[in-house]
């Protein structure tokens, strides 16, 4: 049972795809944002059709540039927010230390180590440990799924929304009140 679009490549036996889930279909999907092609061209080709920046967002693709091993480039959507350099990503046939290659990842730590922190280099979750990142990998920054208003937008600190809770404190015993 695979959803239709989401798989790229020829069909094997049995109709099942070879090569796996591909990340372009995939960020497509899951982000609404309708951009063809290799992921390497993602970025030029939202310009003009969605807004872009260097700022991110839950829903927003960030898009890496073609690099080493990545001749494609990459494109993976932005599932949290944690502060202005760390957000996690859910993405498509990433590959590395217990991630098979053609899978979907959810949750995957990115952070931000670009010297402007513009998110032009990141650093990527290696398999399970949420503390191990792999090398640094460049990218152009995020393309949100809304109109071009012709503005880039800059990295700025967002405010988040905090749910306090009330808690009340225990009476002190007669110990602790002579103290």
């Amino acid at each position: 049972a695979y959803a239709t679009g989401l798989w790229a490549g020829e069909t094997s036996f049995g109709g099942r795809p070879r090569g796996g889930l591909q990340c372009v279909p995939y960020a497509r999907q899951v982000s609404g944002i309708e951009i063809r092609g290799n992921a390497r061209y993602w970025w030029n080709t939202a310009s003009g059709r969605y807004d872009r920046g260097q700022r991110p967002e839950p829903g927003a693709v960030l898009a890496f540039r073609a690099s080493g091993g990545m001749r494609n480039g990459h494109v993976a959507v932005i599932s949290r927010v944690f502060g202005p350099r760390h957000v996690q990503i859910d993405h498509a046939n990433w590959e590395g230390p217990g991630m098979r290659k053609g899978s979907i990842h959810h949750n995957v730590n990115v952070i931000d180590v670009s010297p402007a922190n513009d998110w032009t280099a990141v650093r990527v979750q290696i398999g399970y440990d949420e503390g191990s990142f792999g090398r640094t990998y460049p990218t152009h920054g995020f393309i949100y799924n809304r109109g071009d208003s012709g503005t880039l937008y800059a990295q700025t600190p967002r405010l988040q929304t905090r749910v306090l809770e009330e808690v009340a404190e225990m009476p002190a015993t007669g110990a602790e009140r002579r103290r």
